[in-house]
């Protein structure tokens, strides 16, 4: 890829800007990003189509690095949390109900990322969203991942306090600190963190589980008849079935977080195509898998604590679920055994939210200023709003947060999966994903009128609007529902027509066989990306990649409105603008 320059030429009115010539044209390349925003190392093409020239690595790097993001230990206080309120009858089915639900509906979802080379944000915008529709998914994705990086971030604390006595608010601050090196450098540095820690990761996670096992093994039949720590729910109900379902449905949206890792799986060959599926199901919807055996192995080691005399604030602290569990194998050294896996675990998962997030914060101040920075200032804004909630001590309140949150995550996720497996194979949504401002209207009612309207009524339900019967306990579900039977509907009545403002001449199926790999120039910046980055923009009367398609506000849409030429310069490779 050419090089980004770094001066500013004569004329150019700062990042996300375009100077113009009297014609309308520009008269040379005049955007220059700032030096965090230019440096595709830290930027990791957190805007963009991540190009086959990036994606070097093997698909098992690529998922061990995906593998390596849900080490988190939040399923520990998630799945305890689950059985202590609703019994071990209720709850664990509504853990594995929810893994089936989150399995089925991340299958599409992991494939078209690691095919398109896409994230979640811009196969949401392809998926029936539209190009602004999706800003409100960019909040949501960003919330859920600050969300759970307070939530890990307050576990992190947890262990200091447990370890050095070292109190929560300053645990909180140094659990945020410690996160933020690693991530300004993006995958790079991402990978090598969870390809190195991930075999002494794994051992620790099954330890506390092998010593259970031999000298606690009376702790599994405690489990399965534990009614909850008020004694009412020894036997199954479908009321808390239903509310433990919705608990654990608030990980949906860890699919996105999946995705921006699989984004980089490298193009699928007759060579790697085993490895290629298997990596990515195994990276992709697989993470539930694990995710639920430690949701159910968390509250495992909280019923065995109780019985051993512990507290029920204790039972839900992974700190003391994983230390009373080790202690008769290491005696004085439990704490340091303990503390070293909650730490490594923590790292794992939030450098991970921390990344996902700067993300999706990128993709929401982009289409709403007009501006990108840099992804490294929005790694700063994540951790800075998820301290803000482990200050607030988010954690006492887990239950309520993550049922909210499970009823609009699942209308998304619902949305997306729905137009994947269903309107693409119906030829009533482009078999190809779109994802460039140039091409997509602002909003497809498709699959933002579905969430929209699904989110509304769980949300509703989930208040207790309707009662405090089937529908709050079933909130989630009724979101989930709603969303995929909507997106068909809807995408049926408008016949598919709000997905292509206008035909993709560059790199769409318009323009017949081309060679997708192939770098063209942005008449804008200067640079070259692969074509799929690409569109062609009749008011610059050039190619423009995709970022400063974005960051364009002074075209007001120009390529959308009838009767718009693009020249044809377009039709082959195209020569920067010179000044006229």
């Amino acid at each position: 890829m050419s090089p980004v320059p770094e001066s500013t030429q004569a004329g150019e009115t700062g990042v996300g800007s375009s100077a113009e010539a009297p014609s309308g044209v520009l008269t040379a390349p005049n955007r220059t990003y700032a030096k965090a925003a230019a440096s595709e190392s830290l930027e990791d093409y957190s805007l963009r189509y991540a190009p086959l020239s990036f994606r070097k690595w093997t698909p098992y790097v690529v998922a061990t690095t995906a593998i390596g993001g849900i080490a988190y230990l939040a399923d520990f206080a998630i799945g305890a949390s689950i059985v202590l309120t609703n019994g071990a009858a209720s709850g664990i089915t509504a853990i594995l109900a929810a893994a089936v639900i989150i399995f089925v509906t991340g299958v599409p979802i992991a494939r078209a990322c690691a095919k398109y080379g896409v994230d979640m944000d811009l196969l949401t915008r392809g998926t029936g969203f539209g190009y602004f529709g999706s800003t409100l998914t960019s909040l949501i994705y960003a919330s859920f991942t600050f969300i759970f990086f307070a939530l890990e971030g307050s576990i992190m604390a947890q262990g200091f306090l447990y370890a050095f006595g070292l109190p929560l608010p300053v645990g909180y601050l140094v659990s945020s600190l410690l996160i933020v090196p690693i991530v300004v450098y993006g995958m790079k540095a991402l990978a090598k963190l969870h390809v190195w820690t991930q075999p002494f990761w794994l051992i620790l996670l099954a330890l506390p589980f092998v010593v259970v096992a031999i000298h606690n093994p009376h702790a599994f039949g405690q489990l399965g008849s534990f009614p909850g720590t008020d004694g009412a729910h020894g036997s199954f109900s479908w009321h808390a079935f239903g509310l433990g379902m919705g608990v654990a449905l608030s990980l949906i949206a860890q699919i996105g977080e999946q995705a921006d890792y699989l984004r980089f799986m490298p193009k699928k060959t007759k060579e790697n195509s085993r490895a290629w599926n298997v990596a990515t199901t195994v990276a992709g919807p697989g993470w539930v898998i694990l995710g639920a055996a430690k949701q159910i192995g968390g509250a495992l080691l909280a019923v065995a604590l109780l019985k051993l005399g512990g507290t029920a604030v204790d039972a839900v602290e992974p700190i003391h679920q994983y230390a009373e569990a080790i202690k008769p194998w290491f005696g004085g050294a439990t704490v340091a055994v303990a503390t070293i896996f909650v730490i490594m675990s923590q790292i794992k998962i939030n450098t991970t939210n921390a990344y996902s997030g700067s993300l999706s914060w990128s993709n929401f101040f982009s289409r709403i200023t007009h501006r990108h920075p840099g992804r490294v200032y929005y790694v700063a804004l994540n951790v800075g709003i998820a301290l803000l909630l482990m200050e607030l001590n988010m954690f006492s309140f887990l239950n309520t947060i993550l049922g909210f949150y499970s009823n609009v995550g699942i209308a998304w996720v619902g949305a997306v999966c729905a137009d994947l497996l269903i309107n693409k194979p119906l030829g009533w949504s482009p078999k190809h994903i779109e994802f460039k401002r140039a091409y997509l209207y602002a909003i497809n009612p498709v699959g933002f009128g579905s969430m929209a309207v699904a989110s509304l009524i769980s949300v509703l339900a989930f208040f207790k609007v309707f009662g405090d019967g089937w529908t709050y306990a079933f909130s989630p579900l009724i979101a989930l529902v709603l969303a995929m039977t909507l997106s068909p509907l809807l995408a049926w009545a408008t016949k598919g027509k709000y997905y292509i403002a206008r035909p993709n001449l560059v790199a769409g199926p318009e323009a017949g066989e081309v060679d997708m790999a192939e770098e063209l120039a942005c008449g804008t910046c200067g640079t070259a990306y692969e074509r799929p980055d690409m569109a062609d923009c009749p008011f610059t009367q050039s190619l423009v990649c995709s970022l400063c398609c974005s960051l364009e506000s002074q075209c007001h849409d120009e390529c959308k409105k009838p009767g718009a030429a693009v020249g044809p310069v377009l039709l082959g490779t195209p020569q920067v603008h010179k000044s006229v």
